[in-house]
């Protein structure tokens, strides 16, 4: 059976992670990578850098029906690239992709442009915003929300009835007790224990996480 086409928004680290779960989740076949940086023809596991954001359109009727992956690790950026390459293409489709080692559980909704990494467990009833990212062994429990363009760090835990606000992320090994709101645009520092809720554009770690203190949305944390 013929699979349909794919684009990857960039080609760096990250992005070869992607390329690793569309390759065996065995749904899609990459068509190319797409990036402003680098240079035409330079390869990343063996795929080729086609053209920039600017070629999308003429890509999309060489290619028509073909989805999009942004293989961008950083929220604020993965938010920036989507409105850029939205305005440039706004026919685009969005795909979400899911490494077949990840556990779903039943009445999971997930939503387009996510990417769900090896080892990952999303437990029953909760829902995964547009353009989240769940990496490498990091779960979420039942009735759990990640808000659209927040990010689970490899090895994260969030309990029961947590909620992920929009563009936060929580950063490698930290633990989120059940029942606890993250506000937006929120960084959790690795290794924290989260115990309490956190408020909007912060940032909190330590073991508990305390406030530390305010962040402008679009502050760089990776």
């Amino acid at each position: 059976m013929k699979k349909d086409l794919i684009f990857i928004i960039g080609s760096s680290g990250h992005a070869k992670v992607i390329i690793d779960i569309v390759e065996k989740e065995g749904k899609y076949e990459i068509a190319g990578l797409i990036d402003s940086y680098k240079n035409k023809g330079e390869e990343t596991l063996g795929y080729k850098i086609i053209g920039t954001e600017k070629d999308l359109p003429q890509l999309l009727a060489s290619f028509p029906g073909a989805s999009i992956i942004i293989a961008i690790g950083d929220n604020w950026i993965r938010h920036l690239v989507k409105e850029k390459i939205t305005a440039i293409a706004p026919e685009l489709k969005f795909a979400s992709t899911i490494h077949p080692s990840a556990q779903i559980a039943k009445n999971v909704k997930i939503g387009k442009g996510v990417v769900i990494m090896a080892g990952a467990i999303v437990n029953s009833e909760s829902t995964i915003g547009d353009f989240t990212i769940i990496n490498t062994k990091a779960a979420i429990d039942h009735d759990g929300t990640m808000m659209r363009f927040s990010s689970l760090a490899p090895g994260v835990t969030a309990g029961g009835n947590v909620t992920i606000g929009e563009f936060s992320a929580i950063s490698i090994g930290a633990s989120i007790k059940h029942n606890i709101s993250i506000g937006n645009h929120a960084v959790i520092g690795a290794g924290s224990i989260v115990l309490n809720n956190c408020n909007n554009n912060v940032i909190m770690y330590g073991v508990p996480a305390k406030e530390i203190r305010n962040r402008e949305v679009g502050e760089r944390y990776l």
